[in-house]
């Protein structure tokens, strides 16, 4: 026997709410896998498609996690950030601390609230390349110019979504420290600007360029992001002071677990007018 439109509409929502009361219940926890679809058509007297329909229904609302065709488990809640723009004031004032004192004050740390030490990955990879042609323009490098690429890959928990940026720094230019290109070197206290400060760099200003669209398949499944979620992307150019760009970063964010904070400091009026 098949199921009315109407009746396979009300059969979703029923199977949907009982999944909802196991999750809220505990018996079914962040990173637990649920029963395949015919399992839960089984178990709740309904068609396959009706089951499909439910799943589908509370990954939308992002109560669940997995790619159609695969496994699906409950979603682990994603890290929330808040990204201020005063991080990169806190970052430099810590460049010329003690490292033990750098050690203490990662500003990714302080986006999420989450210490290094509590993450379930943390991983940084370096490769030189050919600067990409958008990289290259941006950093002003010549034609066929290398950069150390550093891809790094955070997970706060088991099976929740990453956290990925990739940093690009022109070769010609941390090549005399052989330091900075050691990844088993990461996470280096006080970050890239103290990096460059071991070469006689001193930034001056960062400029973030923010845009959005919608992720790539390899972001949903990477970032475990919910559909039609669009990312937030904000390409970090660093400059020193000698006005040369020195760093480019990109920073994919979902726009699900970000808030972005910026201050603008006005200069005062003189009194005296």
């Amino acid at each position: 026997m098949t199921e009315s439109t109407k009746g396979a509409r009300g059969g979703a929502q029923r199977l949907a709410d009982a999944l909802m009361a196991q999750i809220e219940r505990g018996v079914l926890r962040p990173g637990d896998q649920i029963p395949t679809i015919a399992a839960l058509a089984e178990q709740y007297g309904v068609n396959k498609n009706t089951a499909s329909k439910a799943v589908m229904n509370l990954k939308a609302t992002g109560i669940l996690s997995g790619l159609a065709g695969g496994y699906t488990w409950v979603r682990v809640p994603p890290q929330h950030k808040k990204r201020s723009n005063e991080r990169y004031h806190a970052e430099k004032a810590s460049v010329l601390l003690p490292t033990s004192q750098r050690s203490n004050l990662g500003v990714s740390e302080s986006d999420s609230g989450i210490p290094l030490k509590a993450l379930h990955e943390d991983r940084a990879e370096y490769s030189v390349i050919e600067a990409p042609d958008d990289v290259r323009e941006a950093l002003k490098l010549p034609s066929g110019a290398s950069v150390l690429r550093r891809v790094y890959t955070r997970q706060h928990a088991e099976r929740a979504g990453v956290d990925r940026s990739t940093s690009y720094l022109p070769y010609d230019v941390i090549k005399v420290n052989p330091d900075l290109l050691d990844s088993a070197r990461e996470p280096w206290p006080g970050g890239t600007m103290h990096q460059l400060h071991t070469i006689g760099v001193e930034l001056d200003k960062i400029v973030d360029h923010v845009t959005a669209d919608m992720p790539t398949a390899d972001e949903v499944r990477d970032f475990d992001i919910p559909p039609h979620v669009p990312v937030i992307r904000i390409r970090k150019i660093s400059y020193s002071t000698d006005g040369d760009p020195v760093e480019l970063m990109d920073i994919p964010i979902p726009a699900d677990r970000i808030e972005l904070i910026y201050t603008t400091q006005l200069e005062r009026w003189n009194a005296a007018d």
